[in-house]
């Protein structure tokens, strides 16, 4: 598949072979997520060390593993897998780890010198938290007093990279471009004093009878992700399966809602901002 990131991941690997930072800015859609770990696996100046790449969200951790590993035609826990609170799939031919916030802390706590780790990529950065802001501090203090050699790449969608390659002591900014679709917006008002919950079943069941495709719906919390789903749990139409999406579902769950429709098939996704 040809992705937009493709374009740059030759200046990226030129770049990190002669600086041991550098930062990215691709919108969404470039591709950076899985690309550019998958591309530095065979840099000379990585070796048999790993790459350990930082996802904000644990659901985005076992996707971007699960992508990786599929591209590679492998399961997860061979070539890629991830570390994330309670839970890991992780083997001895592992050479991309995806880990979570907390996961990077506390290593870094532990193994300071990061051993065994030729680079650290930290993903979605434009998220902004305490945790990644700690993690990236600790990686920066690492490089400058035990590993001058461990590359250290910022990847962000919309931050200012410029304002990040200073504080990385001038990286280097390599720019990619997204992939944008045609969007349409259609609005329509609440009726007065009416709960969103009933609301927004009734615009999901307005959808599914006049658009073809599946529907993804945000909602404010897992609270109103179960009223919505009560309300659509009869008459949906026979092809549509409902999926809930919010952080305290199980893994199988949160798995079994990204996964693309069957053939045939239509979801409902009701999610919060995870």
């Amino acid at each position: 598949m040809s992705l937009p990131i493709n374009a740059v991941l030759p200046e990226i690997l030129t770049t990190l072979a002669s600086s041991t930072a550098a930062v990215l800015v691709a919108p969404p859609g470039a591709g950076k997520t899985t690309g550019v770990p998958l591309a530095l696996l065979g840099a000379p100046w990585l070796g048999p060390r790993r790459i350990l790449v930082l996802e904000p969200r644990r659901l985005a951790a076992r996707a971007a593993a699960a992508r990786m590993a599929f591209l590679l035609g492998e399961r997860v826990g061979e070539t890629v897998g991830y570390r994330i609170r309670l839970e890991h799939r992780v083997g001895p031919r592992t050479r991309i780890e995806v880990v979570t916030e907390g996961i990077l802390t506390r290593r870094l706590q532990d193994d300071p010198g990061l051993e065994g780790v030729g680079a650290v990529l930290f993903d979605e950065f434009h998220e902004r938290s305490l945790a990644a802001d700690t993690g990236l501090a600790l990686t920066l203090a690492s490089q400058a007093l035990l590993r001058d050699d461990l590359r250290i790449l910022v990847m962000s969608a919309t931050l200012d990279g410029d304002a990040v390659a200073t504080l990385l002591d001038g990286a280097p900014v390599i720019r990619s471009d997204g992939r944008a679709y045609p969007v349409q917006t259609h609005h329509r008002a609440p009726r007065p004093n009416a709960r969103i919950e009933g609301e927004v079943a009734q615009v999901v069941r307005d959808v599914l009878s006049s658009e073809s495709g599946s529907v993804l719906v945000f909602l404010p919390g897992a609270g109103e992700i179960r009223r919505v789903e009560g309300m659509l749990a009869e008459g949906l139409p026979s092809d549509v399966s409902l999926h809930p999406l919010h952080g305290t579902l199980p893994p199988a769950q949160q798995d079994a809602a990204i996964a693309p429709a069957a053939a045939g098939r239509r979801k409902v996704v009701l999610a919060t901002s995870i």
